[in-house]
């Protein structure tokens, strides 16, 4: 007798990730300028509380929601305005505190490619053979 029901598994698309973004200059510490900055990576969920009091100023935390697909950087590079009236780049360095293990087999998250169950090969069978001493 049948359910109608379906079992599939689901595959994420989306991860959050807490980030460090480093050297970032004192005009983006407000929650628009890291909202900006974070949006160079993915979709901004949270400042930690240390960062929304400004009172560490070395790095800012940041939780992220990543795309699995999409490319990784270590650094973003943002426009600032100068003192001369145009624009400076300044680098933004991104550390990322924790990552899922990503499959490049199956784009799937939860294993490395050489554990992919999509792409695992069967190994074959391997003989042994044992000689023995006749005396």
């Amino acid at each position: 007798m049948g359910t109608g029901m379906v079992l599939r598994k689901l595959k994420h698309t989306e991860v959050p990730v807490w980030i460090k973004l480093r050297h970032l200059p004192v005009e983006l510490w407000t929650t628009d300028g890291l909202s900006t900055v974070a949006s160079g990576i993915g979709r901004q969920l949270y400042l930690d509380a240390i960062t929304r009091a400004c009172t560490r100023l070395d790095f800012a935390r940041v939780c992220v929601m990543l795309n699995v697909s999409s490319k990784l950087p270590k650094y973003i590079v943002i426009m600032m305005p100068n003192e001369l009236g145009g624009k400076s780049a300044c680098k933004v360095d991104v550390e990322y505190e924790w990552l899922p293990p990503k499959c490049t087999g199956c784009t799937s998250l939860g294993h490395i490619t050489k554990e992919c169950p999509l792409t695992k090969s069967v190994k074959p069978a391997v003989s042994i053979y044992v000689r023995k001493n006749v005396v």
